[in-house]
């Protein structure tokens, strides 16, 4: 990485977002996302603007989402498993069949 980055110094900016972002996301760090989004839009990164839009239509969840402990991985876990049959057996099999592919997975 540090050679790409002497012989593109342009890709310092974007590298140093991207690290950022990852250390807000790894440590928990949601109370620091809007200092974030500040800096990404004040540079030159279009790509990154794009990205802080998105964030900022839904700040109150992202925020939360990278800031408290809770996780809701493991109901999604149990949808995933329950719809994933159904998709595979879709309009192939009755609803006695789906049921019961669902109770033994």
């Amino acid at each position: 990485m540090k050679a790409v980055l002497a012989h593109c110094p342009e890709q310092n900016a974007p590298t140093r977002h991207v690290r950022s972002f990852a250390q807000i996301l790894t440590q928990r760090q949601g109370q620091q996302l809007p200092e974030w989004l500040t800096a990404v839009r004040q540079g030159a990164l279009t790509g990154l603007h794009a990205l802080a839009a998105g964030i900022d239509r839904n700040r109150d969840t992202v925020v939360a989402g990278l800031t408290l402990p809770w996780s809701s991985g493991v109901v999604e876990g149990h949808v995933n498993r329950i719809k994933m049959p159904k998709r595979q057996m879709f309009g192939r099999a009755g609803f006695g069949l789906l049921r019961k592919c669902v109770l033994l997975a």
